[in-house]
């Protein structure tokens, strides 16, 4: 039932549109996780026991699907006695190969080069966001950075577990990083404003809304349009944990395919509610957070990344879906930062192809 803040076919309206390499391959051999084999047939009817999934951010909107998945009881009925989901910043790539955690969030630029630099069998295997949400941010009043070679000669504010990331952008606008000022910050973007560096390693769908919402406009320097189109949020496991548990990852991916579809059906209004819960719990809990939510940046932050989550691809093939044209666009990116893979290093897209052929009515998760 369509709203006027419900993220629909009619209702997505525009809006301003972290994670990147662990440090080394923590384990040669991947551990499955400890998770429980999967049980064959019905999935719902299977147990699946305890997964840990690492979060590549702190708990805010950008994990909204995942927190309807907890709150409707999607994991329950997927068979699974509990979910734990750790909070970031955190790429998971050094867990994944610990099997400290069985599933992360990360970003194609991350794992692939892990696979690329390390050999580490990782996989790929659905992904959130069908574009990624990396931007260099700059105030129009000062750097204005509107192109890659407006990088030259400019200090540029990155968080260490974004170094690789930044270092992909520029290697794929054939930018010398001696060129510019690398300035080590975290993810507060004060420094922005106060003029302390020109640019500022940033999401769209999150500081960006921050800074403008804050009354400065601002230029993007998005990563999707200019040399970097790869999918981040990606559902990524070892490929080990993958050959050994293909329902759990299938019962866990239906269980995530509901959570998201929730915060397209969903008002915008409580979608921003069940956010600001779990946010406050995970501060509660002692992880790291931003002081209090404020709801107006919730709610843009909802509908910026819906624009990135949802294409005319996801409508077609479903949610998570990785298309052939967008693998090939997200290898041509990682070969740009000297990265050289083949598809089938980096995805395996089996099991998310599988659960829409036996579960069409999946596909249709907007109003």
């Amino acid at each position: 039932m369509a709203s006027h803040s419900t993220l629909s076919r009619r209702g997505r309206i525009g809006a301003v549109a972290a994670a990147s390499l662990a440090a080394a391959l923590v384990l040669g051999g991947c551990a499955s996780g400890g998770s429980e084999p999967a049980a064959s047939g019905d999935a719902e009817a299977a147990s699946f026991g305890e997964i840990s999934v690492q979060y590549s951010w702190i708990k805010n909107e950008e994990f909204a699907g995942e927190f309807y998945a907890y709150e409707n009881g999607y994991y329950d009925e997927a068979g699974f006695s509990e979910v734990t989901g750790i909070a970031g910043p955190d790429t998971g790539v050094a867990k994944l190969l610990s099997g400290t955690v069985q599933v992360a969030l990360s970003d194609a630029a991350s794992v692939g080069a892990a696979v690329a630099e390390q050999d580490a069998p990782l996989k790929i295997v659905a992904t959130t966001f069908q574009k990624n949400p990396f931007t260099i941010l700059s105030l129009t009043d000062g750097g204005d950075i509107a192109t890659p070679e407006d990088l030259i000669g400019k200090k540029i504010g990155v968080q260490d577990s974004n170094a690789s990331v930044f270092a992909a952008l520029l290697a794929a606008n054939d930018i010398d990083p001696a060129d510019l000022e690398i300035v080590p910050v975290d993810f507060d973007p004060t420094p922005l404003i106060n003029g302390e560096v020109d640019g500022f390693m940033a999401y769209l769908t999150n500081e960006a809304i921050t800074v403008e919402m804050s009354g400065y406009p601002v230029t993007n320097l998005a990563y999707a349009e200019n040399g970097l189109p790869y999918v981040a949020e990606a559902f990524t496991v070892t490929d080990q944990y993958l050959a050994e548990n293909p329902d759990l990852i299938k019962a866990f991916l239906i269980a995530e395919i509901k959570g998201w579809t929730d915060t397209f059906t969903n008002p915008v209004e409580d979608t921003a509610a069940l956010v600001t819960k779990y946010y406050n719990e995970s501060a509660a809990a002692g992880d790291l957070t931003f002081g209090e939510l404020d709801p107006a940046k919730v709610a843009a932050g909802i509908t910026a990344q819906a624009l990135l989550i949802s294409t005319e691809e996801t409508e077609a093939n479903g949610l998570f879906t990785i298309s052939d044209e967008l693998k090939e666009q997200t290898l041509a990116s990682l070969a740009a930062s000297g990265w050289e893979l083949e598809s089938d290093d980096l995805f395996d897209t089996t099991i998310i192809d599988e659960i829409y052929a036996e579960n069409p009515d999946l596909l249709d998760y907007l109003p």
